[in-house]
């Protein structure tokens, strides 16, 4: 997934991406049998990923027992030499900032996209190769990180390519941040990165966000840009092929949601727990001890941050 000619995301279709077992042991029988290959093709700064995090995190929390998760670079971004597509009217790294405040404003997932302007991201492979590298160590500070990075790039105006704001958000990890940069500039961490690159395209992946869920037949579903959550629980349906068993967990509580500084938008919130914007603070208020969170605003977003 190298081509530089894939900068483009349609609002439309919700896509970056080319126009277009134990031998003895306790058995759970409340928890499926069947477990499903779920591949996630994305980018750092894939604007409709971030757009899609609210759906997607629901549908993990609800029906992630039911499969796997394999998160997967797609190399939206190798740089801005010799790219150009004049059709979607952006040929250079400015264009993109208008692009970012429409999906921002239709999603209300909060975008900036100033930084085009002022600090262009030249690639996403340097936060790409971070991933890898910290995804050697644990998954979940891989993904952890991921989280972090959008929440740079998109809410934050941050440059995620520039290794000083990498550093400094490893660091706020808990995790050494220029030793970490220092593996992620090296040639293990690009085939790294090269592997998830081969892997998208064996998937048959041209754009981001793309999901693919395969079953144990080596049957699958494929659902490319950004859905709704019921599209996800509709597609998991079809791929397992025992639907009557089929049952979505409770959604997590708020609190457990809001841990260890996480950042909470109103739009994640809202599609967590099934509520219209008006109803998002009165349900925070009766969820919360006011002593644990902070309440701030940006870019016209209520947002939630653990103290």
């Amino acid at each position: 997934m190298t081509d530089k000619n894939n900068m483009v995301c349609d609002l439309e279709t919700g896509l970056c991406g080319p126009a277009g077992e134990e031998e003895m042991g306790l058995i759970d029988f409340s928890k499926p049998t069947e477990v499903i290959s779920l591949y996630y093709v994305t980018d750092p700064i894939c604007s409709h990923c971030w757009a899609l995090e609210p759906a997607l995190q629901r549908f993990i929390a609800q029906y992630g027992q039911y499969f796997n998760v394999k998160t997967v670079m797609g190399g939206l971004l190798e740089s801005w030499e010799g790219f150009a597509d004049v059709s979607n009217g952006i040929s250079k790294a400015s264009d993109v900032a208008g692009h970012w405040r429409e999906v921002g404003e239709q999603s209300r997932m909060p975008i900036d996209g100033s930084l085009w302007i002022d600090n262009p991201v030249h690639s996403s492979y340097p936060p790409s190769r971070v991933y890898k590298i910290i995804q050697l160590k644990s998954q979940q500070l891989a993904d952890d990180f991921l989280r972090k990075a959008r929440e740079a790039v998109f809410v934050f105006n941050q440059n995620i390519a520039d290794k000083n704001v990498l550093i400094e958000l490893i660091n706020q990890m808990g995790l050494e941040g220029a030793e970490i940069v220092k593996e992620a500039s090296g040639d293990n961490a690009q085939q790294l990165l090269n592997e998830d690159f081969a892997l998208a395209r064996s998937l048959g992946v041209r754009g981001f966000p793309t999901i693919i869920m395969v079953n144990e037949e080596n049957k699958g579903v494929k659902i490319v840009g950004a859905r709704s959550f019921q599209d996800y629980a509709d597609g998991l349906k079809q791929v397992l092929s025992k639907k009557e068993n089929l049952k979505p967990d409770t959604q997590p509580a708020l609190s457990a949601m809001l841990k260890d500084g996480r950042r909470l938008f109103s739009k994640e919130i809202e599609v967590m727990y099934d509520l219209d914007k008006k109803e998002v603070l009165p349900f925070v208020e009766r969820e919360l001890d006011p002593e644990d969170f902070e309440r701030k605003e940006i870019l016209s977003e209520m947002y939630l941050q653990s103290k």
